[in-house]
């Protein structure tokens, strides 16, 4: 990402998401992961499952391996973070720190009331340092765990910065394994959740792996927005007609091409284009009226710059 112009518009704005992304962060993880000992991942995740073994605050568990894991990251990798990733690092740190001090790991969703003494007979989870017991909803609080913790990265991300973290470990081992940094994040991420099975409870990764699930729809949607394309490649007999259709019915454009067939070695031409889901409704319809035998393969796009579509600036 480019870098922007310091105390212009978008520079604000930029660390103006990075402070609601930060803030948003500490308060899922604080309010809604950590009573219910989840580990989704990162640093924060495997600071929740130590904070339930040995309690110290999730703050520092999480800095104390941060600043270690940027060091490390710079000196292998280069400085390649940004001023942007340090200063989310360093307000969530910053944030978790004072909700833990005045807020404490009291749950937001709960069944009932919190009690001071455990019911006899009722599944129910301590809150640390004596805050008492609650009975605890799972599902409702997965779900909205991972909505905040989703927003929260995807408003990091489309500030221009990265979560850092645990992600750093995946870039180093990136460069010299060559494996995929994405099967590499997920393989460390994993390996985090599983630590939640030190806990005793077998739901809790379970639980931990919907949240991710959940947050990464949520990260798509803040960083790419909701909008979906289709991008099309249409091979027809009747060439002209579907391309006539395209530019004067959908006032789209494409790309006109020709190709060889590979089984009988026939110069073909076929049109590739991109339209919207609702535009691709009407050109599935108005093809099939043109040419039934007409092939046409369709992959999702969600995000298409240019003419036509968001500017390439934005």
């Amino acid at each position: 990402m480019t870098e922007k112009k310091i105390f212009s518009k978008q520079w604000f704005f930029s660390y103006f998401l990075v402070i609601i992304g930060s803030l948003l962060f500490a308060v899922g993880d604080v309010m809604f992961v950590n009573p219910y000992m989840m580990a989704p991942g990162g640093t924060y995740g495997l600071s929740n499952v130590l904070n339930a073994i040995w309690p110290w605050k999730i703050s520092l568990y999480a800095i104390c391996m941060d600043i270690p894991l940027l060091i490390i990251g710079t000196l292998i990798l280069g400085p390649k973070f940004g001023v942007k990733t340090v200063v989310s690092t360093i307000l969530i740190f910053c944030f978790t720190f004072l909700l833990e001090m005045f807020w404490g790991y009291t749950p937001v969703i709960h069944d009932g009331a919190i009690m001071q003494t455990p019911i006899e007979g009722v599944s129910m989870v301590e809150i640390p340092n004596g805050g008492g017991w609650f009975i605890p909803d799972y599902f409702l609080n997965t779900v909205v765990a991972g909505i905040i913790y989703g927003l929260a990265i995807g408003l990091v991300f489309r500030s221009g910065a990265t979560s850092g973290g645990s992600d750093i470990i995946s870039m180093v081992l990136h460069k010299y394994t060559k494996i995929s940094l994405g099967t590499l994040v997920l393989v460390v991420d994993s390996c985090i959740t599983l630590t939640s099975l030190s806990l005793g409870d077998f739901r809790l990764p379970i639980y931990s792996i919907i949240l991710i699930f959940i947050e990464s729809k949520v990260i798509d949607i803040v960083v790419e927005g909701v909008k979906s394309y289709k991008t099309i490649f249409i091979v027809s007999d009747k060439y002209e007609e579907v391309r006539q259709m395209i530019i004067n019915d959908l006032e789209r454009g494409g790309t006109c091409m020709k190709g060889i067939g590979m089984y009988n070695g026939k110069e073909r031409n076929f049109i590739y284009t991109t339209v919207s889901r609702r535009e691709f409704i009407h050109l599935k319809e108005q093809i099939y009226d043109i040419d039934p035998d007409a092939f046409i393969n369709v992959i999702d796009s969600n995000e298409i710059l240019g003419n036509g579509f968001k500017a390439i600036r934005e």
